[in-house]
Parts: structure tokens; C-alpha cells; sequence
């Protein structure tokens, strides 16, 4: 198992989901005896005189406050709401190959926002140009929405497959 882009879930001290981080650092939590393991993945980490289980699932044991559930408008979430699929044609393409497309261009007044942002393939882009989806005859697959909480996950969560030992933690 490759270690190196695993994340760990954060639940509060109500099991609820608050984000995920980089494994190393729910470890030094764990050591400073800040959380409680709920769950490990299979992989390792050795030093020369241990061996430590990496955590998948870690519980605060206090209090934590709660932000506002915003997720951060940036491409790699909006490739991770839309699914890395062209909003136009269906198209599912790698991150490099997609494009980001103001639905109401910003040349009319349309902003960076996640209602006016969606993932479009490079020929849909350059069909749609300058126009609205309904002037180009080019209906969206969804509409586009801002993701809330858990939803889409913050920071490290949205990266489009969840682990295994995640799915009993998060809703449904």
C-alpha cells in the first residue's frame, strides 16, 4: 500500500465528521494523546526500533469547534464535486485535460463561484465560448451547487474515492 497521499477522518467528540489530514499528523495527535484510534489502514510505518500502524479514523476527545462548513472553491474540488466529468458532454477525463467554464461568463457579470463554476471538457469550453449554456444549446448534466460540510469533504476528503475504513463513520 502506498502511504504517501493517505488521509485520515477526523470525527469530534460526538462521532460526527470534521475533516480529514495527513496521516502524520493524526499520529503526532495520537502520540500527544489528543485522540482516540478508531480505525487503521493495513499499511505500516517501521523506524529501527518500531513499528506503527497507520490511523484511518481518528476521534478528538474534546471539544472542537466547528467552522462554518465551507469548502474551498479551488479546481481540485470542483474536479472532486463534478466528479472530473464534463458538465456538457459526460465526458470523464483526467484533471489535465478539463477545464474550468463559467456557466454565466464573466464577460456578462458571471462570477468564481461554486453556482457558476462547473468542469468542462476542452471542446465544450471552446464550443460554449462567450455564450450561456442555453444561447450555445449546450444544457448542464447537473446544476451546479455549492458542497457543504462532510458532503464533499474538507481538505483532504474530496479526493474522489473514500477509504474503506472510512464508510462506517461517514452519513450515508
Amino acid at each position: 500500500m502506498i502511504v504517501d497521499g493517505l488521509r485520515t477522518l477526523v470525527l469530534d467528540a460526538a462521532f460526527r465528521p470534521l475533516h480529514a489530514i495527513r496521516w502524520q499528523r493524526a499520529m503526532v495527535l495520537d502520540l500527544l494523546d489528543r485522540v482516540d484510534v478508531l480505525e487503521y489502514y493495513d499499511a505500516v510505518v517501521r523506524t529501527s526500533r518500531d513499528v506503527f500502524p497507520l490511523p484511518a479514523v481518528v476521534r478528538h476527545r474534546g471539544y472542537v469547534q466547528r467552522g462554518p462548513g465551507r469548502i474551498a472553491l479551488t479546481r481540485r474540488n470542483l474536479l472532486a464535486r463534478d466528479g472530473s466529468t464534463c458538465q456538457y458532454c459526460g465526458h470523464h477525463g483526467v484533471s489535465r485535460e478539463l477545464t474550468v467554464d463559467h456557466v454565466m461568463p464573466r464577460s456578462r457579470g458571471g462570477g468564481s463561484t461554486w453556482d457558476n463554476l462547473v468542469i468542462a471538457c476542452g471542446p465544450c469550453n471552446r464550443k460554449k465560448g462567450d455564450r450561456t449554456p442555453r444561447e450555445a444549446g449546450m444544457p448542464l448534466l447537473s446544476r451546479p451547487m455549492q458542497p457543504t460540510g462532510i458532503a464533499l469533504g474538507s481538505d483532504g476528503m474530496i479526493s474522489g474515492q473514500t477509504p474503506l475504513e472510512w464508510a462506517q463513520w461517514l452519513p450515508a
